[in-house]
């Protein structure tokens, strides 16, 4: 199975970038859209998991937030990886505070420990809001940093809770489920 570490936001946050996100998705760029309710903030991917490896992951999970508590994340603006000329992803911003930064070096150590190599790129918290096709061809994206530049989207939410989410690939895009939840006190 496809595991993912996350931190899910709440159904009216996800629903608010997504209004915020309209008048991209108007332009018809061509990108494939995240469902709304699957809007969430990526810790560490795992990828193939075996089945007898996911109680392992969950303590590493569990190990990872040991003495978290809750705290706030600051999703700000809309943006572009690698750059707005060529996107590969659309994304909205979070800003990497320290209780986020040590929470998920705290996981990238605990996964490594299990046998999940540590990420080779800095951790750039963002929400991905769609991908580009894979036949997409840079010119179609004219316009797009001035698109993005227009936009506008600032909440404060708590994370509550280190989600062990699964990913299933399906033709309409993934589809995800928790399997798992540490939570992390108020």
């Amino acid at each position: 199975m496809r595991l993912f570490v996350a931190i899910n936001l709440p159904g009216s946050t996800r629903r608010a970038i997504w209004d915020a996100a309209a008048p991209l998705r108007e332009q018809r760029y061509p990108v494939r859209w995240v469902d709304p309710d699957a809007i969430h903030l990526t810790l560490k991917f795992l990828g193939e998991v075996a089945d007898a490896q996911e109680d392992e992951v969950r303590r590493g999970l569990a190990a990872a937030a040991q003495g978290a508590k809750a705290f706030s994340l600051a999703l700000r603006g809309f943006g572009a990886f690698p750059t707005s000329q060529r996107p590969r992803v659309l994304w909205v911003g979070c800003e990497a505070a320290p209780p986020l930064e040590l929470l998920q070096h705290r996981l990238e150590q605990e996964m490594d420990r299990i046998g999940f190599p540590l990420e080779g790129r800095p951790f750039h918290p963002h929400l991905t809001l769609g991908r580009a096709k894979r036949d997409a061809h840079p010119r179609e994206f004219a316009g797009i940093a001035e698109q993005l530049d227009t936009l506008s989207f600032a909440a404060d939410v708590t994370a509550q809770s280190l989600d062990l989410m699964q990913s299933t690939l399906a033709p309409g895009g993934a589809q995800y489920a928790r399997r798992h939840a540490v939570e992390l006190p108020g």
